[in-house]
């Protein structure tokens, strides 16, 4: 898909809104475990089975309420190749739902290595005669420290549909130590903005906005405004809400106008939603999507979406 494509699932769903797939096992439901226990006993392999259940029946449940979906590479990674396995499976499932799928890299490489990766995302990992999408998305996130070394052969996919999104300004806490200094005339993220803006060159959809664009946090309204204002033409992923705090109000301030331009992502707050109701995460589902339903109610609250 591209940014044009996702602003049309975004009006269609009237939601501007992203679930994050964030699994950490202690969060999980306990039916879930046990059962991917019993089969697998105290390992990590039972670990990544209960990720791919448990996401599986996430997407089940948002499938008609959120037009998006990022998956979140280092949450299945850190369970070592049967994590991998199971994100792959969670990578092709929620294409198979049909939404519009991010997969957040949240890393750097360089020379042939991004090239292999940015292949394995969004071109074909070639095995002799056969051929290969490991990690098949529309889009991914990553970090641009780097330089154009390393986002030059993801960027190159992007004149056939696909996205990348660039990290600006983080929603953590301590993103200030580091993506608030100033680096000359200008604040490292507003550096990391003009980036994207030079590697943006000739990718300008019909829509007006480039198929490469920013993540920038909510937690931090001034910047987000600052960039929001100089950068008309970048699309925004918009982090930080609900779990870390970012209010529908604060979130609202990514969008153009028109109520476009960007896409609020959401992780635990829909994900932990079943640890709010007492009943053991058996209806883990329902308690998502209440929680989706609502975050997309308290955003149209706050944006006027066309």
């Amino acid at each position: 898909m591209s940014i044009d494509a996702l602003q049309a699932r975004i009006r269609a769903f009237k939601n501007p809104s992203m679930a994050a797939l964030c699994p950490a096992v202690n969060d999980l439901p306990m039916f879930i475990k046990e059962d991917a226990k019993k089969e697998y006993g105290s390992t990590l392999r039972a670990a990544a089975e209960a990720y791919r259940r448990f996401c599986f029946g996430i997407l089940d449940a948002l499938c008609d309420v959120v037009p998006a979906v990022s998956v979140v590479s280092g949450c299945f990674a850190a369970l070592g190749a049967d994590g991998v396995a199971a994100m792959q499976d969670v990578l092709s499932y929620a294409a198979e739902k049909g939404y519009y799928v991010l997969l957040d890299l949240m890393r750097e490489d360089l020379g042939t290595t991004a090239e292999s990766m940015a292949a394995a995302c969004f071109g074909k990992i070639q095995v002799g005669e056969a051929s290969f999408t490991p990690y098949a998305c529309d889009g991914v996130l990553m970090n641009g420290f780097l330089g154009t070394d390393a986002v030059a052969p993801f960027v190159g996919y992007c004149q056939f549909g696909k996205n990348v999104f660039i990290v600006a300004r983080s929603s953590n806490r301590s993103a200030k130590e580091v993506q608030d200094l100033l680096s000359g005339d200008r604040v490292v993220n507003q550096v990391m903005a003009d980036l994207a803006m030079r590697w943006s060159t000739g990718l300008f959809s019909s829509g007006g906005y480039s198929e490469l664009g920013i993540a920038v946090g909510a937690t931090n309204t001034h910047v987000l405004q600052t960039l929001r204002q100089k950068y008309d033409r970048l699309f925004f992923l918009v982090p930080g809400f609900g779990a870390q705090g970012a209010s529908a109000r604060e979130a609202a301030l990514a969008f153009d106008a028109l109520g476009q331009g960007a896409c609020v992502i959401a992780g635990r707050s829909i994900l932990n939603a079943h640890r709010l109701t007492g009943r053991d995460g058996e209806t883990y589902q329902d308690d998502a999507r209440r929680a989706a339903i609502r975050m997309r109610e308290e955003l149209n609250e706050n944006i006027r979406l066309r």
